[in-house]
């Protein structure tokens, strides 16, 4: 947050005289600046700014307030240029890692105990567990023999058993790239096509994003405090620990996703750091209404390639790609401005703004098709002989046979997920992308039914029966206040003109508000799981508000007791649930203890 200021006609504190001359000025700078540039002290909750100074209100143009809201510093008042843009981590750098692999130790831990259980295909890995297998025997998905649901059924016991008779060497069609599949595939190449063996990407995914958001929520807020708690409430965060424990997609989607936007947010402290670098080398510390120098940024080839690979996992990658990358160019626009770019700050719209495209673009469609080359090596995958029967077509004359049929590929498939065959689709666990952050309604993954009491340790009395049960359900204390912090940083963002904010609603907004415009087609709520880690950051940071500065005092106290007494609440929510999660076994009375909403039956 920004250093308060007053005009000259607010009354002066602490009985101050209310002549303000040259001399008071300067002072009140000095103090600020030696505040601001003394030594941090670690485990400091975020916002990390320095205590509110007042200092004389200069008249501010649009382009100011503007450039105050896309990228606001500590203080635009009381800092020079170069201090306004150099960037440091948080100064405790062991204690850092320490909490970072500790809390993602634990992460590992409780996601990795019965993985494997149930032993059998759940849910939608009917697709992706038996896909990836193929892609690890022949190099694409064959199609697995099986007309009837009762086939499909026994083509799915038998496979977990180890039977494999059903595949055959035809093509599939399938309706996502082949990246998330092939991390599938590298479980199943390690441990075998067993339960245990399929899941084991998702766990390994699931638990490098609780790394990952650890890391980026230090960097935002500068606080490992703040950091380690946006990691912890990840950890107990339902949904993303049911998909950490399945062969889905979306967590690999999630990983790459936020490590892309981590190497953005790194990005912008590199280059705000460079361009310190270099006005130091000048006698007036400016660019003297010049745009300054072309910087090459090696961040931005990382998130090129995160989200490429995002991009190969599902396609609905693409909207934070584009959100992100028009927020890299406005950055660095404003920090070009910062350093005395004057008149021709403009120009930093294609010094930086061609390289960060094709950094983050074309590198990203570089790694796209870098993951289509297994497909394109083979002969009998689904329409890869396309091209080579379609000699004639624009785009095998163009493209060439191979590509051609890719071209196709894409074609057909972007015709089911725009079509009328899934917008006229229906599924009992649809659900309105409106309500996800609410969690108005879960998605089943997994149930037995009808347990009835002795068997299987089965502890109902007379009259009642048992389940095990997997849902998809986030754990509602932290999403319900993790979607009012959401909207507390929106406020933060544009009244607070804070940028740390605004990259926890950029990532949670760009990963969620598209589905909104995706038709009538059927949506589920565990496509949230791209947004849970940009909430547990946003309140995380909020969190850090609550707690205020790190002085001794009631203030503290009060934000202590009180975000500790919610991250507790939070951790015993994720517990009761637990069972629900995770198969356990449960007496039907029990399970209807934590069906809270209508729609979670």
């Amino acid at each position: 947050m920004s250093d308060q200021v007053v005009d000259d006609q607010s009354a002066p504190p602490d009985g101050v005289v209310p002549s303000v001359s040259p001399a008071d000025i300067a002072s009140a700078m000095d103090e600020a600046l030696n505040r601001v540039e003394a030594p941090v002290r670690p485990w400091v909750p975020a916002p990390q700014d320095p205590d509110p100074i007042r200092v004389v209100k200069p008249k501010q143009s649009f382009l100011t307030h503007f450039e105050r809201f896309v990228d606001a510093t500590k203080s635009q008042v009381t800092l020079a240029p170069i201090d306004q843009l150099r960037h440091s981590l948080p100064p405790d750098r062991i204690l850092g890692w320490i909490v970072t692999l500790v809390i993602t130790g634990i992460a590992f831990v409780i996601r990795f105990v019965k993985l494997g259980y149930p032993a059998r295909i759940m849910f939608d890995e009917t697709y992706y567990a038996k896909d990836a297998w193929s892609l690890l025997q022949m190099g694409y998905e064959g199609v697995w023999k099986a007309d009837t649901d009762e086939e499909r059924a026994a083509v799915n016991a038998a496979f977990a058993e180890g039977d494999y008779a059903a595949l055959t060497t035809d093509g599939s069609w399938t309706v996502h790239p082949p990246l998330g599949k092939w991390l599938i595939a590298g479980g199943e190449w390690l441990f075998g096509a067993n339960a245990f063996g399929w899941r084991f990407a998702a766990l390994i995914f699931g638990t490098l994003t609780v790394f990952v958001v650890i890391r980026l929520a230090r960097r935002l807020s500068h606080s490992t405090l703040i950091g380690g708690l946006a990691g912890l409430l990840l950890t107990v965060d339902g949904l993303h620990f049911v998909m950490s424990r399945i062969a889905l997609l979306d967590i690999f989607q999630c990983f790459f996703i936020l490590a892309a936007v981590s190497c953005v947010v790194a990005d912008r402290d590199y280059f705000r750091n460079q361009l310190a670098d270099r006005l130091a080398t000048r006698h007036d510390n400016s660019f003297g209404g010049g745009p300054g120098p072309f910087i090459f940024r090696p961040w931005l080839l990382g998130a090129g390639v995160m989200f490429g690979a995002g991009c190969a996992v599902k396609w609905n990658t693409i909207y934070p790609l584009a959100v992100f990358g028009l927020l890299v160019v406005a950055w660095s626009v404003s920090a070009r401005r910062l350093a005395g770019a004057g008149r021709t700050t403009w120009k930093g719209l294609y010094i930086d703004g061609i390289p960060a495209f094709i950094s983050m673009v074309i590198v990203a469609i570089g790694v796209y098709l870098t993951t289509w080359i297994p497909w394109l090596r083979t002969t009998q995958a689904y329409a890869r002989d396309w091209g080579l029967n379609n000699p004639d077509a624009w785009s095998t004359r163009t493209l060439g046979e191979a590509l051609a049929s890719l071209w196709r590929w894409h074609d057909i498939t972007y015709g089911f997920h725009t079509g009328e065959g899934m917008a006229g689709a229906d599924h009992p666990y649809r659900s309105n992308p409106l309500g996800w952050p609410l969690l108005a309604r879960t998605i089943g993954i997994y149930a037995d039914n009808g347990i009835q009491p002795g068997i299987d340790g089965c502890k109902a009395a007379e009259g009642e029966t048992c389940m095990r049960i997997i849902t998809g359900l986030g754990t509602p204390l932290l999403w319900w206040l993790a979607a009012a912090a959401m909207i507390a940083a929106l406020i933060w963002w544009i009244a607070g003109m804070d940028w740390r904010f605004g990259v926890v609603v950029v990532g949670t907004f760009s990963t969620w508000i598209p589905w909104m415009f995706a038709g009538t087609r059927p949506m589920f709520v565990f496509y949230a799981v791209t947004m849970i880690p940009f909430m547990c950051i946003g309140l995380a940071m909020a969190f850090g508000v609550l707690l205020g500065p790190a002085r001794p005092g009631i203030r503290r106290e009060t934000g202590a007791v009180t975000v500790g007494t919610l991250v507790a609440l939070i951790i015993l929510n994720f517990a009761f649930f637990y069972p629900i999660l995770t198969a356990e076994m449960l007496i039907r009375s029990h399970w209807q203890w934590r069906m809270w909403l209508p729609g979670w039956v």
